[in-house]
């Protein structure tokens, strides 16, 4: 299989997304220079970490293999500073590197651990999931939760290089497949609609890894979000229609302990969104439509609880998007345009979760 190489950032920056099949070969080249490397990778994954470690190994590095708590839980400041503590004892200098393996949570977590220790050292990710590869891999964020909300510690440090092993996807549960799906969708509805044109086309061929246009998709998606981040590295201006659908899910992701698909959150949050911007007059009954078809299509939920809301709205007042006490979404003008709901009304919120609560229902709503 070919490699495709995706350029993100600028001339002092600019690091490649490689997506193909068996590519960790090219793991030693971006890490080079290094005598040590630190692999973050979650506790379970070792089957996939060993490839990488031998690899790193075989080049001339001492490779130390660090295990974290799977998923979520993996991103709190208790286990960053476990790692911070194996670092030190390791005597890891500016020169030496992290890579993390794994889902986005490791992935977000192994950079920031690389961008806070001695102030930033290299990082390289591996993403081992479709959440990962076409969303928290791509693009430099870094951050852990608090129990205050999602990624509210963070930092901007690109990686040197991502690779995007489709091999990987071959063994991933089908609802977590199905959850980094959300983000793909994401990119059509804000960017490219040939994306929703081929999840249309094949709604279950979409929701598999073995289907005919995954590797189209995961392409499309990686160079939507590359072309954002890559004129906004630091979310100052149009990165920011990147958070389409998450000022609701991440509410959705801190009100379930952070035990529901980030995807899953999403896909409501793409729907509240889309009922919100229908609501401003800003887009019509069908995009709306649109949206909750072919989310509901691939098993994506498309609903939540309605006695949630007051709960909900509280948790979305410490989004990172808002600015003092406004409330700011990222909205669609209409299919592939984005714009910015800036204050809008309780009232109008309060409509445009009753629209969504009275939607039809997919997997994993409540």
């Amino acid at each position: 299989m070919t490699v495709t190489r995706i350029g993100v950032g600028g001339p002092a920056d600019r690091y490649d997304v490689v997506i193909g099949s068996g590519i960790l070969s090219e793991l030693p080249s971006l890490v080079e220079g290094a005598a040590q490397v630190a692999v973050v990778h979650p506790e379970g994954l070792e089957r996939l970490a060993r490839p990488a470690v031998e690899a790193l190994e075989a080049a001339g590095h001492r490779v130390h293999p660090m295990p974290v708590p799977d998923g979520e839980a993996a991103k709190s400041a208790a286990v960053a500073t476990d790692l911070w503590s194996r670092l030190g004892r390791l005597a890891f200098t500016r020169s030496d590197a992290v890579v993390g393996l794994g889902g986005g949570a490791t992935t977000d977590l192994a950079g920031f651990v690389a961008a806070t220790w001695l102030r930033g050292v290299r990082a390289v990710l591996v993403p081992t999931t479709l959440l990962g590869m076409v969303d928290a891999a791509v693009g430099g964020k870094t951050g852990i939760n608090t129990p205050e909300g999602k990624n509210l510690v963070g930092a901007f440090h690109p990686p040197a290089g991502v690779l995007c092993d489709l091999d990987t996807l071959a063994g991933m549960p089908r609802a977590d497949y199905i959850g980094g799906l959300a983000e793909v969708v994401k990119a059509g509805f804000i960017a490219d609609p040939a994306i929703c044109d081929l999840v249309e086309d094949d709604p279950e061929g979409a929701a598999a890894p073995e289907g005919r246009h995954t590797r189209e998709l995961i392409e499309r998606a990686v160079r939507v979000k590359a072309d954002v981040v890559s004129g906004d590295l630091r979310e100052s201006g149009r990165r920011e229609i990147l958070n389409y659908g998450h000022t609701l899910g991440h509410a959705i992701e801190r009100a379930e302990n952070y035990t529901f698909r980030h995807g899953y959150a999403v896909s409501i949050g793409m729907v509240f969104a889309a009922e919100l911007a229908r609501l401003d007059g800003r887009i019509d009954d069908a995009l709306v439509g649109r949206h909750r078809s072919l989310l509901a299509s691939v098993g994506l939920p498309v609903s939540y609880a309605p006695e949630a809301w007051p709960e909900l709205h509280a948790a979305m007042s410490v989004d990172k998007k808002a600015r003092g006490t406004t409330l700011r979404f990222v909205v669609l003008e209409g299919l592939g345009r984005t714009g910015v709901l800036s204050g809008p009304s309780p009232e109008l919120l309060g409509d445009a979760y009753r629209a969504l609560t009275h939607g039809t229902r997919g997997p994993g709503s409540h």
